[in-house]
């Protein structure tokens, strides 16, 4: 898979903790984070998943002159019902080697990690497959190891009544 690099900025740290709603001055406060253990300035935990934004091909963002389907209540651009994966996000580990601060630049690799199958009743055969993605520093460091993991289902889940 392509690896994507992108840096890693104050306004971004500070933006992103905004987003998900972090007000930790550790976040944002230059002085504040000094007195922290961090020592300064870090990134939340989850401030990985932001390399989407650098990822041109991201298939969530809408492209110009493509349908889009959207994030709204109403689709925007398609009719209908949007596209599924048959799919669902399970689960997300972040492994940290050392905090995340303003003015590295990380490059991100991911590939594939360990699969395995589990049956079940409502949608027959459960399909997992996990991701790794290794966000290594401006040194070649390794920096954040991210596991994440999908599943799919071999039928629709059966509605119990």
């Amino acid at each position: 898979m392509a690896k994507i690099t992108f840096p890693v900025e104050g306004t971004h740290i500070m933006m992103f903790a905004r987003a998900v709603g972090d007000t930790n001055p550790v976040y944002h406060d230059g002085e504040a984070a000094k007195k922290t253990e961090a020592g300064g300035v870090i990134a939340p935990p989850t401030f990985p998943q932001a390399v989407a934004q650098f990822d041109p091909e991201y298939h969530l963002r809408p492209k110009p002159g493509q349908q889009w389907f959207g994030s709204a209540k109403e689709p925007s651009g398609v009719e209908g019902k949007a596209q599924s994966s048959g799919g669902l996000h399970a689960e997300q580990h972040y492994e940290y080697h050392r905090h995340l601060r303003p003015g590295d630049v990380l490059t991100a690799e991911t590939k594939p990690g360990k699969s395995w199958e589990k049956q079940s009743q409502r949608a027959g055969k459960l399909v997992f497959r996990e991701r790794i993605t290794e966000y290594r520093d401006q040194k070649g460091e390794l920096v954040i190891t991210a596991r994440g993991v999908g599943v799919t289902t071999e039928r629709p889940v059966d509605q119990k009544k």
